[in-house]
């Protein structure tokens, strides 16, 4: 059992709000998962400001000041590194795959929380009310958020078995459930070229699904072919900087709720997360049914 938790906004006005709204929705879900917790946030011009490349790394094993000097003196420019618990952002004038790149090469060893044009990722272990204290989450800003609350089965509990699993360039997938041919399909990708960094089932599913976008399918053809590829029971939300997508098992077995309106669309493992959005009592509130792939594309707006 894992709480799922995100919130896409559709209106600029309420991107100051993202960090409070998001922090309230992952709170909520602490009892379903209390070891560990993680969020992905899409906005920030802190965390990850706009124009900039950014990396999340996690348990670096060296001060923010060492890890800037590193990357600087392997990239050439200025770099920016803070740390937020036990996961540094980074962020750069290049390329978030040069920055990334960058960080592997100066330590070969670090998990990447995740990287990408305003994406800012955080993970930890311990209960997610102190964790979203200790991120400072409640004044986070941006126009989209992800959030889990973990109870593990599969793997270890740390802050890199934590999700979401971000592991293709600005996107990153938070499961309710498991898998249970994980195994077989982690091997399948393994010999197509794909690298892993757990033993958690979901990283396999986030690995697929960012194996087949870099093939050139859509999120809604990706998340079809995992239904067809992956057997368990599973609650899915996938996000990229311009998307959010939710995808349930053929029975539908783990729970999910969604609720939309004019302004904001958001998803949650329980209504109790969704209960204080603003707006809510107007929202159209539903199930999402088995299979089916709920998709929201974010809309250009005018400055």
């Amino acid at each position: 059992m894992c709480g799922i938790v995100g919130l896409h906004l559709r209106k600029p006005d309420l991107y100051p709000r993202l960090g409070a709204l998001l922090a309230g929705m992952l709170c909520e879900m602490e009892d379903r998962g209390a070891d560990s917790a993680g969020i992905a946030v899409y906005g920030d011009p802190t965390w990850s400001p706009a124009g900039r490349g950014a990396i999340s790394l996690i348990a670096v094993g060296a001060s923010t000041d060492e890890v800037a000097r590193a990357l600087a003196a392997e990239l050439g420019v200025d770099v920016s590194v803070q740390a937020r618990g036990t996961t540094y952002l980074v962020n750069a004038g290049v390329d978030s795959e040069e920055l990334l790149a960058a960080a592997r090469k100066a330590y070969p060893k670090v998990l990447v929380g995740g990287f990408g044009s305003d994406l800012a990722v955080l993970k930890g272990v311990g209960r997610p009310t102190a964790l979203a204290e200790a991120w400072g989450l409640a004044g986070a800003q941006g126009w989209q958020g992800v959030g889990h609350t973990r109870m593990a089965t599969e793997s270890a509990v740390t802050a890199g078995g934590a999700h979401p699993y971000a592991v293709g360039p600005d996107q990153c997938l938070v499961h309710n459930g498991s898998f249970s041919n994980h195994a077989t399909v982690r091997r399948e990708l393994i010999a197509a070229g794909v690298e892993f960094d757990s033993q958690n089932d979901t990283e396999v599913a986030a690995r697929f699904v960012a194996h087949q976008l870099a093939a050139g399918k859509e999120v809604d053809v990706a998340l079809k072919e995992l239904c067809t590829t992956f057997d368990g029971f599973y609650t899915l939300l996938v996000s990229h900087r311009d998307s959010f997508a939710v995808v349930r098992d053929a029975i539908a077995c783990k729970p999910a709720v969604i609720a939309e309106t004019d302004d904001w669309v958001a998803m949650a493992s329980e209504f109790r997360a969704l209960a204080h959005l603003p707006g809510i009592e107007a929202a159209r509130i539903w199930e999402p049914e088995p299979e089916v792939i709920y998709h929201w594309t974010r809309a250009e707006v005018s400055a």
